[in-house]
């Protein structure tokens, strides 16, 4: 991956040009990309250096407070760099695992989703029973989310097999959120050391944060799968309801009367 890009380019340069306003760069990451963490950390930095400033004699102390919160500033920048200073992967460096992702819906979706559809419960089984299982090591309300997750996921598994909506890329979404998605978020944080999950990555976010938001994204998508077969089975419903009202519902009761007289 490469950071050399225009952009990226911009941004430094402007950065050397109010170099004596560094003080203020975190909060301004924070504050341009929304995150929480490094705009309250920039108001730290900025409110040092500004009260470095407005103190009667600058030389001094006050001059060793505003060149700390200009250094602490510039490191956790540099810290910070995925936020502000994104990289781009070079086109022949990417992992093939990534263009797949890109390939493979639209190569075959239907296949790829009736292989092995049958596994599907036990991979939500799979799921549940590890986050039970990892139950203590699960922070906050993970574990009731990933729960939630697999109820409804069971819940569209079990009427997908009593009435298949014969959608391929329904198909594709339901297979991949319960054999791969949700079983991969889970099992990459409990491969963590539970001694490096509170540690700051450089994305801004701890592993716990990352696996809550991962979570909440995942069960937002697993309710829409649940609202769309729902839409689905209405239309159809309503669909069938306009025919027979079209071609029987105005005609007289003994126009369908085939009794020989």
């Amino acid at each position: 991956m490469s950071r050399w890009t225009l952009g990226n380019v911009v941004r430094v340069t402007a950065v050397v040009v109010f170099l004596p306003l560094l003080a203020y760069l975190v909060l301004v990451i924070g504050g341009v990309r929304k995150n929480l963490r490094a705009t309250l950390e920039g108001v730290l930095y900025a409110g040092a250096f500004s009260v470095a400033l407005l103190l009667p004699d600058f030389w001094g102390p006050p001059a060793l407070l505003a060149l700390a919160a200009m250094g602490a500033s510039g490191v956790r920048s540099w810290h910070l760099r995925d936020l502000w200073l994104p990289a781009r992967r070079r086109w022949w460096k990417r992992d093939p695992a990534e263009v797949s992702t890109v390939i493979e819906p639209a190569r075959a979706p239907h296949a790829v989703a009736v292989e092995a559809s049958e596994h599907l419960p036990s991979a939500v089984a799979w799921v549940r029973l590890h986050a039970d299982q990892n139950r203590h090591r699960l922070p906050g309300d993970a574990h009731r989310t990933v729960q939630q997750t697999c109820a409804v996921l069971d819940a569209v598994i079990a009427a997908e097999q009593r009435e298949p909506t014969a959608d391929p890329r329904f198909e594709y979404e339901l297979d991949a959120m319960a054999r791969r998605y949700l079983p991969a978020v889970l099992r990459n944080y409990l491969a963590i050391s539970p001694s490096r999950v509170h540690e700051r990555q450089p994305n801004g976010r701890t592993p716990e944060e990352e696996l809550a938001d991962q979570l909440r994204i995942l069960s937002a998508q697993t309710e829409a799968l649940y609202a769309s077969r729902h839409r689905r089975l209405t239309a159809e419903m309503s669909t069938t309801g306009n025919f027979l009202r079209e071609k029987y519902g105005d005609h007289r009761p003994e126009a369908f009367d085939f009794r020989t007289r």
